[in-house]
């Protein structure tokens, strides 16, 4: 309960402090919201276009809640924590499976796997992500089911397969084959099941592909020949090739280990601990390493790189800490955790002078100092704190982890937040189509006002070039602008606002048409 309860609170924090920011966010709702007012479940749309970037899962399950619900901001930003919820169960019946005699591995997994920092600040926003750790961590529960000799595991595992497939692509095959074709590693000799077992593996990706197919091929019937192209192509073979060719190179991923596996990598008797239990490596355990490193290994091969990529790792490493943890004796370590409070007030002092210095954007210099004198202060009670036995460090360092995150949120994106909230000009542009006035942005457009606006037509796309012919074209309409490099909006604007480092301004095409556009 007091996992569940450290969730709210973190939940809580993270959507009343902001709104949807965009890109992704507000571009993820869109889509959502487009599907939805067109009646079209089928093909996903974005201003008026069909969306091929992403498959549907993630925004039919915005719809789901939007049937049960209505529509409503709070439903599509509910999905990404319950999905939280659901990884942090299905870790633990993992746990259970791998180490059936050792009930408490199972329930330390939860707080061990929530504790890390880099997913308590990400699980409240709108990102895919979350649905695929879901798909992977099912899947593994059932490449452990089959090997365990449960007829339901490959069942399970192609079903997993399916899912991940409609939630981000063939990356979920890179997630789960490498444990499955690496059996021989971590089964036991009783168990292992020859070609039987890599036969079973084809199968269940064939159940996989099965299902997703049973989306595609009537999707790409409906969404026309060039998104056919983008899902059949694109979304598989063009973006492997694409990965490969640019980005970041093969060691980028280790120095972010650093913050993935935040805090439990900054208490060096964990690891101590861990060169111990490498001694005594159960069938759990090797299928854990397999697990981590395979995975680790191939990801550090793509070159297309984000620290979000290797979220599905995470509960892997809370597998193998939760089982070093249990392997310790029960006692309090008199090891003060100095590291992790050194880099704790570290984080505190840079947060103490950085509105002083940072002018990247205006609202910077409005975030607090004490803010950051809060780290420092949970650096010396990190220190003050009675020595704690290893069972009890997985709580203590989720509330760690649950008090600096929501400090950041607090202290920093609720200043910030009024910089990126796109609700009263989503609004704005809706009455303007309401009006029958054509809009233009002049922009890359990703959908910022849709969701909002609740628009149900496409905004023109201008390149600078083309403004000053649509104004005139249009004297009537609205040109949307963003201009990042300064924070005057224009005086003739009928609407501006601050955005990100700079501003959003709404003008009358027929003021453009007179004036020109501003100059960025």
């Amino acid at each position: 309960m007091t996992v569940v309860g450290l969730w709210l609170l973190a939940t809580l924090t993270g959507l009343l402090t902001r709104p949807l920011i965009p890109a992704d966010e507000l571009r993820y709702a869109a889509v959502a919201w487009e599907m939805w007012a067109r009646g079209d479940f089928l093909v996903p749309y974005l201003n008026g276009e069909p969306y091929s970037h992403k498959p549907p899962l993630f925004f039919w399950l915005i719809h789901v809640g939007w049937w049960l619900f209505g529509v409503s901001e709070w439903v599509v930003r509910a999905v990404a924590p319950v999905l939280a919820l659901l990884i942090l169960l299905v870790s633990a019946l993992l746990a259970r499976q791998l180490w059936p005699q050792e009930a408490v591995i199972a329930r330390q997994v939860p707080a061990v796997l929530f504790s890390s920092v880099f997913l308590v600040a990400f699980f409240t926003w709108v990102q895919i992500d979350l649905l695929l750790v879901l798909c992977v961590l099912l899947g593994m529960l059932g490449i452990v089911f089959a090997a365990r000799q449960h007829g339901s595991g490959w069942l399970l595992t192609g079903v997993a397969i399916g899912l991940g497939l409609l939630a981000k692509g063939p990356v979920i095959l890179l997630h789960l084959l490498p444990v499955a074709l690496l059996a021989p590693l971590w089964l036991p000799a009783a168990v292992r099941h020859g070609w039987s077992w890599y036969a079973a593996i084809v199968a269940s990706v064939l159940m996989g592909a099965a299902m997703a197919l049973a989306w595609a091929l009537p999707a790409a019937q409906a969404g026309g020949e060039t998104y056919r192209e983008a899902i059949f192509w694109g979304q598989t073979a063009a973006r492997v090739v694409d990965s490969f060719a640019h980005a970041h190179p093969v060691w980028w991923y280790l120095p972010w280990l650093l913050l993935l596996f935040a805090p439990w990598i900054w208490l060096p008797w964990l690891w101590r601990a861990a060169r111990q239990s490498w001694q005594q490596r159960d069938s759990g355990m090797r299928f854990c390493l397999s697990w981590l490193v395979s995975v680790f290994f191939l990801l550090s091969l793509v070159s297309g790189k984000q620290l979000k990529y290797l979220l599905p790792l995470s509960p892997v490493f809370a597998l193998l800490v939760a089982h070093v943890i249990s392997r310790m004796p029960q006692r309090p370590l008199t090891n003060r955790p100095w590291l992790l409070a050194g880099l704790l007030a570290g984080l505190g002092v840079i947060g103490m002078v950085a509105p002083f210095v940072l002018d990247n954007a205006p609202w910077l210099n409005d975030v607090h100092p004490l803010w950051g004198g809060l780290l420092v202060l949970l650096a010396a009670l990190l220190l003050y704190l009675p020595p704690a036995r290893p069972d009890q460090y997985p709580l203590r360092m989720l509330a760690l982890s649950v008090c600096v995150v929501c400090i950041g949120e607090l202290g920093v994106l609720r200043i910030g937040a009024p910089a990126y909230d796109l609700k009263q000009a989503s609004h704005l542009l809706a009455l303007a189509q309401a009006e029958g006035r054509p809009v233009a942005v002049l922009d890359r457009y990703h959908g910022q006002f849709g969701f909002y606006g609740r628009l149900t037509e496409p905004l023109i796309q201008l390149h600078p070039g083309q403004a000053h012919a649509w104004a005139r074209q249009h004297p009537r309409g609205y040109l949307v602008i963003t201009n990042r490099k300064s924070a005057t909006a224009p005086v003739s604007a009928r609407f501006a606002q601050p955005y990100q480092g700079g501003y959003l301004a709404i003008l009358d095409a027929a003021a453009v048409a007179e004036n020109g556009p501003p100059l960025p």
